[in-house]
């Protein structure tokens, strides 16, 4: 068992937080933050939530930094001193490269909607592995999409498989002819007016909310903690081989403990793949 430190106690570290808790996945979360007493109080309300969930996971709040030595995975959430006070910019620079120096290991999540700028940054100005600085918001994403195309089709969204790629909001891919519902083609159970229809309403889903947030960057970190083997939509830094180097971009990963295992590139017919270089260079 490990302990996880997220960082910023915000709407979206305080639902991860519980989230995560919940999953009996790892032995310790720590939540840090500027404001301290929020910090703890929240991680004291997740606690106390313990024995009625049944889970065993233990808490603590602070607003010491040095709390990711030693952490197994560093989450960089939102600060609770702002509404969407997500870390970002300078501000959010500094703190990966404080956090870099600190734990030379760990992966770092970033587990906003607004953290893209970030990662290309963390990537190409301080020097951290695209490998283990990525963000988990497009999980969030995968799974509105997967909702809607489940009203459209009058399926349950469990029996949808499908993934996102490109930027958001308006430069995403949904490769229909790729995804699946209950074993068939979408695109053959669908008909090109409702692709139409879905396509329209991609970028409206970005941004997610928080808890949807929350819910993506724990299935994130479940799947790197067991080596799960199942194609995860992530936020990486893009090399020349796959686009416009220092950018950054919605690609589908495999993970493992210390982050990304692989960058898997995607497979798409020829106009999805028309549509995906497009939105890769520009």
């Amino acid at each position: 068992m490990s302990t996880v430190v997220i960082l910023g106690a915000g709407e979206i570290g305080g639902a991860l937080a519980r989230q995560l808790a919940a999953t009996d996945l790892v032995s310790r979360i720590v939540l840090v933050d500027e404001l301290a007493t929020v910090a703890a109080g929240k991680a004291l309300d997740v606690a106390q939530s313990g024995p009625v969930d049944r889970y065993h996971t233990a808490m603590s709040g602070t607003n010491d930094i040095a709390a990711v030595v030693g952490a197994a995975i560093v989450v960089v959430a939102d600060r609770a001193a702002q509404p969407g006070g997500e870390w970002q910019d300078e501000a959010g620079l500094a703190l990966l490269k404080r956090v870099a120096g600190l734990n030379l290991a760990a992966p770092l999540l970033c587990s906003g909607a607004a953290q893209s700028g970030l990662i290309e940054r963390g990537v190409n100005e301080a020097g951290i592995a695209r490998a283990r600085l990525f963000g988990t918001g497009a999980e969030a994403l995968r799974a509105a999409v997967t909702a809607i195309t489940a009203l459209e089709a009058n399926a349950a969204a469990a029996d949808i498989s499908l993934s996102v790629l490109g930027r958001p909001p308006h430069q995403v891919i949904v490769p229909w002819d790729e995804g699946a519902i209950g074993g068939r083609s979408i695109a053959k159970v669908l008909s090109a007016a409702q692709l139409a229809r879905l396509d329209a309403r991609v970028a409206r889903l970005w941004p997610p909310g928080p808890y949807a947030l929350a819910s993506a960057a724990t299935r994130i970190i479940r799947s790197a903690i067991t080596r799960s083997p199942r194609l995860h939509m992530a936020t990486v830094a893009v090399t020349r081989g796959e686009g416009t180097p220092g950018r950054s971009a919605i690609m589908p990963v495999t993970l493992r403990p210390s982050g990304i295992a692989e960058v898997v590139a995607p497979v798409l017919s020829s106009r999805d793949r028309v549509r995906y270089e497009t939105s890769m260079s520009g």
